[in-house]
């Protein structure tokens, strides 16, 4: 029976991580967390810097800010975002080591 659980554990765990790379897998939402990396910004600036509708932007904080990406502050009348966890901005870091070193590889994948 433990083995059965481990195993059911393990198949959580996998969906779990394809789910929090699925997450970033969107273009929208990665360049808000890429652009959040500097820095905190709100949902002007965000809308300014990715050229989108504000709804739209505001669809992808709300979905960033659920799963655990972001997080916000509010000061006066603006809520600024921010990357809530370190480990996020680390995975980042190691996404683009990772490109380097394999750009041409990716970028010619039919396969994804």
């Amino acid at each position: 029976m433990s083995e059965l659980s481990n195993e059911i554990i393990e198949e959580l765990n996998s969906e779990l991580i394809s789910k929090l790379f699925h997450g970033l897998s969107n273009p929208v939402r990665l360049k808000i967390v890429l652009s959040l990396l500097d820095s905190e910004k709100n949902v002007s600036q965000l809308v300014d810097l990715l050229g989108m509708k504000q709804a739209q932007v505001s669809n992808q904080l709300a979905c960033l800010k659920w799963c655990g990406y972001i997080t916000m502050r509010q000061e006066g009348k603006f809520i600024y975002y921010q990357i809530s966890d370190e480990r996020i901005r680390k995975i980042i870091e190691l996404a683009r080591e990772v490109v380097l070193d394999n750009a041409d590889h990716i970028r010619c994948c039919t396969r994804m």
